[in-house]
């Protein structure tokens, strides 16, 4: 659905829930130069519906796109992407002991990683700098 024909109180919601970060990457909205996006964690073309909407940061959104599943790279099988809504984050997903990277924990962690490239460099880079100033990892 497209962004437009969001009530203002549901994007809102959307914000808070997530708050204010990137629900695949963890990226925070207030230190990107890009705005979020709400987007279908599963395709409405795949029946998503509303009660499944993500806020993304414009990176992770462009590389899910229409996706649901990927590569876990360790055992070279498909597995399906993280679902923010349905998956407790820390079964999948673990930080680096230096807070730049995110670790895929399971198939759908790791394949995860891999299609929407949760450790893009600017991203790595971004944390770093982050971390040392104390504004990473969000809560």
């Amino acid at each position: 659905m497209p962004e437009s024909r969001l009530s203002r109180v549901t994007r809102e919601e959307i914000f808070r829930r997530a708050a204010g970060c990137c629900e695949y990457c963890r990226s925070q909205e207030r230190f990107s130069p890009d705005s979020f996006s709400v987007e279908h964690i599963i395709p409405r073309a795949r029946g998503g519906d509303l009660e499944n909407l993500a806020l993304a940061c414009q990176g992770c959104n462009n590389r899910k796109y229409v996706e649901v599943a990927g590569i876990d790279p360790v055992s070279g099988l498909s597995a399906s992407l993280y679902h923010p809504r349905l998956q407790p984050r820390n079964d999948h997903f673990a930080w680096s002991a230096d807070g730049a990277t995110i670790v895929g924990l399971t198939p759908t962690g790791r394949a995860t990683v891999e299609k929407l490239e949760l450790n893009r460099p600017s991203l790595v880079a971004l944390r770093r700098i982050l971390f040392d100033a104390g504004e990473h990892p969000p809560e």
